[in-house]
């Protein structure tokens, strides 16, 4: 070691805006490829949510239950999924990115395997609950992950397609499931679960280290510095606050969190309804479509996911590119966080006309593409909004209290999409096809004026924050 060379490293920051440590400043390929490992744990994982739909015939015979405990399979993994972070994700802030990513992994893998040869349903159950928390910290790190790779300006295009992950596993889910549970068996949705976790664990394998704190000490280790110590017992304390207590606290306390929270996990609810309530109308008269042929009608949303992304891009780099270029020929570079809310506004409107497309052309029996067409713009708005939400929390709160809002987003969201799927079949029966969509319709009109009126009105909310960063 050169000890002139000591004086250079600075053990508590970057050694300026070109120190090629920074995640910042590495190649654009290095980047893209740390910000693709994460997306594709992320849609393994939630991948897992729905492949298990399409086998809910299989597992009610083979345990003899009914068809709603049989989709507790469902609820039990989604809801490890809501919860896992809380419990797992502090982890990062210790250890750093990587460690959870190789380490949560293979965890998830044997708990899937577990369900897999599961002969009682308890086990089952148990194995879905601990297979969704153990899966769960990919979700919970990715985004800081991305927050690590790109500078705010820059995040929301690799943002939409991480976003993209939660989305798109429970989409293909079916479509895949449908064809096992047709052609094997149930314990065939958490084999395929594993194989598609192993190709996602292999990308990530060649992962570097990403979050600054991990970066900076190891550089300290390496060139024999030290690094300040925190006091005892603070470290332990900083977690709990910042991954448990804050983001609960902010869900109560905070309006933006807790409107926005409310919307995107009404939004994703529906969509895991729809695991239940796809099966309950195109596997009956007038359509009688097998297994497979109801899974594929998951693919509509898929587009609309497609759409969504490929919107979020386009308002990024027409609309808030702009803004930014001349806030900073301005001397200042801020944007206002209002400004990230353009998808949201649109998306509102997609979901409210899906809905009521596609449940009434469904209850008057219309062929099966005129009712699936409804189902594009539901899925391009539920993203276009999800998105936004995402934006615009990171953008107010900045990255520590933003990461605790989207963590409240994320427990309330994964809760809505457990709880949703049990009673779908008992609404449809009740009200009708044409009616029960409606009534989510409805409930979606309730909620479409809440991007506008943050659009609107946000500074003024925002500057009654105790969590405030942005200007």
């Amino acid at each position: 070691m050169n000890p002139e060379s000591q004086p250079a490293i600075n053990v508590s920051d970057w050694n300026g805006p070109d120190d090629p440590d920074n995640p910042h400043n590495w190649p654009k390929w290095q980047r893209l490829h740390h910000a693709i490992a994460p997306a594709l744990l992320g849609f393994a994982v939630t991948f897992g949510t729905s492949v298990f739909s399409p086998a809910i015939p299989d597992v009610m015979r083979a345990f003899a239950v009914s068809r709603t405990v049989a989709l507790l399979g469902i609820t039990t993994y989604t809801l490890g999924l809501a919860f896992g972070p809380i419990i797992t994700a502090p982890l990062s802030e210790g250890h750093g990115r990587k460690i959870v990513y190789l380490v949560s992994s293979p965890i998830f893998m044997l708990f899937t395997l577990g369900a897999g040869f599961s002969r009682s349903l308890p086990s089952l159950l148990i194995c879905r609950l601990l297979a969704g928390m153990a899966g769960s910290p990919s979700l919970a790190v990715g985004a800081g992950t991305n927050a690590d790779l790109f500078v705010p300006h820059k995040r929301a295009v690799a943002t939409s397609m991480f976003l993209a992950a939660p989305f798109t596993g429970p989409v293909l889910g079916p479509v895949i499931g449908g064809f096992l549970a047709q052609y094997k068996t149930w314990p065939w949705t958490q084999w395929v679960q594993i194989f598609i976790t192993l190709i996602a664990t292999l990308v990530a394998l060649p992962m570097k280290e990403t979050y600054k704190p991990i970066i900076l000490k190891k550089r300290a280790r390496k060139h024999g510095l030290k690094m300040p110590d925190a006091p005892k017992g603070a470290k332990m304390k900083t977690a709990i606050v910042v991954k448990v207590v804050r983001p609960l606290h902010m869900l109560v306390a905070e309006l933006p969190v807790l409107l926005f929270s409310l919307y995107t996990s009404f939004a994703f609810g529906t969509l895991f309804l729809f695991f239940a309530a796809f099966p309950f109308i195109f596997t009956r008269a007038p359509y009688a479509f097998s297994p497979s042929q109801s899974g594929l009608t998951f693919l509509s949303i898929g587009i609309g996911i497609a759409l969504g992304v490929g919107t979020a891009v386009v308002v990024d780099k027409v609309m808030y590119q702009p803004r930014y270029q001349k806030a900073l020929a301005a001397g200042n570079g801020y944007v206002a966080p209002e400004q990230r809310l353009y998808c949201a506004m649109m998306g509102s409107f997609g979901m409210v006309a899906g809905l009521f497309w596609f449940g009434w052309m469904s209850a008057q029996g219309r062929h099966w593409a005129v009712c699936l067409v409804g189902a594009v713009p539901f899925a391009w708005g539920n993203i276009c909004v999800f998105t936004s939400t995402a934006l615009y929390l990171v953008d107010v709160y900045g990255p520590q209290n933003g990461a605790s809002a989207m963590a409240a987003n994320g427990v309330l969201r994964y809760s809505f999409g457990a709880v949703f799927p049990l009673f779908t079949v008992q609404m449809y029966q009740g009200l009708g096809i044409g009616w029960a969509t409606s009534l989510l319709g409805f409930v979606a009109v309730l909620l479409l004026p809440i991007p506008w009126v943050f659009f609107k009105w946000g500074p003024s909310i925002r500057a009654k924050s105790k969590y405030l960063t942005a200007g």
